[in-house]
């Protein structure tokens, strides 16, 4: 039994191995009732941790480095963001690491970036926000140097680091079905940008309830966005002129800028004009009219990032692990759902 691996512990306590990890080493954030149960596997199978990894691990650092890359150049501005970092920051919190962010505004910043990255004893892991096509020569540079990666949001090429992200083409099928099954047939719909995988993905599940609902894609019913408030009032602008009966945002910031432009032109939600959006951000039930919306989990998705590349700093991994997280459709005033079931 001596052979036996936190794995090993892990499977047969129904635990992960990160939990496993944090009762070796006598962390506070573990249940009373798991820890019993880790402790009373390790004392029956008189498990030993590895005494060379127990030394590696104490010349660690405990500081996770977080990227934001260009692409993320609306960090500050994007509700989304503050909702993810509060969950990163939480778990670090809870595993006694350290956060350090690394902006990064121009290819000055990111070559300055990976000396210090790359510095012994610096960073154990870092976690990079990605998604944008742009963003693969940071998360390949990261891999090159053997640093403990999970990227935040499926990247282009996925075959080989880690990432944590919800199904985007099924969320964003099941929106616009939801409006298809109110009677909707002239769907427009803002997109997140095309150089990222989300925009990509929630284009496609667009595509894909229009065609598996009979109904024909239009191109000038379909305007890229950017995911900013401001970037939703002018894709939306645009598609008035072509009269869509409702509207699928990508994201609950354009969403708001659309509900804007909707207003401007004297029209009425839901009235006139469905509206859906995507993230369910606090703003999106505090307005006049209350946003139907996909919820994704932002801040559960800053914790999972953060515990799987602990899972791969602490132990290793074989192969790369990639998480999807579940979204739900939260129908509020915008859709006219409310209105029709009460008629």
């Amino acid at each position: 039994m001596n052979n036996l691996t936190l794995e090993d512990i892990a499977e047969q306590t129904g635990v992960s191995r990160s939990t496993v990890s944090r009762v070796i080493n006598n962390q506070s954030n573990v249940s009373e009732k798991v820890r019993s149960r880790v402790l009373n596997v390790i004392q029956n199978t008189n498990f030993h941790p590895n005494a060379a990894a127990r030394t590696l691990a104490s010349q660690r650092s405990w500081t996770i480095g977080l990227i934001l890359p260009l692409s993320v150049s609306f960090f500050f501005t994007d509700p989304y963001y503050p909702n993810l970092t509060k969950g990163i920051a939480q778990a670090c919190n809870q595993n006694n690491y350290t956060l350090a962010f690394f902006l990064v505004s121009n290819k000055e910043d990111e070559e300055k970036m990976y000396p210090r990255i790359a510095r012994k004893g610096f960073l154990d892991g870092v976690l990079v926000q990605s998604g944008h096509h742009g963003d693969q020569g940071i998360i390949g540079t990261m891999i090159d140097m053997n640093i403990p990666t999970v990227v935040i949001g499926r990247p282009f090429r996925s075959d080989n680091v880690s990432y944590v992200d919800i199904d985007n083409i099924n969320s964003s099928f099941n929106a616009v079905s939801h409006l298809v099954r109110l009677g909707h047939k002239k769907i427009g719909i803002i997109t997140g940008p095309l150089e990222s995988t989300v925009g990509i993905d929630r284009l496609e599940g667009y595509r894909k309830a229009l065609t598996e609902r009979n109904l024909s894609y239009n191109e000038n019913l379909v305007v890229v966005g950017d995911f900013t408030e401001p970037g939703g009032y002018y894709a939306m602008q645009k598609l008035l002129l072509y009269k869509p009966d409702a509207i699928f945002a990508a994201s609950d910031a354009m969403a708001m800028g659309a509900m804007r432009a909707i207003n401007d032109a004297k029209l009425r939600i839901p009235d006139d004009i469905a509206l859906i959006g995507f993230d369910d951000l606090p703003m999106s039930s505090y307005s006049n009219i209350q946003l139907t919306t996909v919820r994704q989990p932002v801040v559960e998705s800053g914790i999972r990032t953060v515990e799987t590349l602990i899972d791969i700093i602490e132990h290793g991994s074989k192969h790369p692990q990639h998480i999807i997280l579940d979204t739900k459709l939260i129908i509020r005033n915008s859709c006219g759902a409310n209105r029709k079931m009460m008629v």
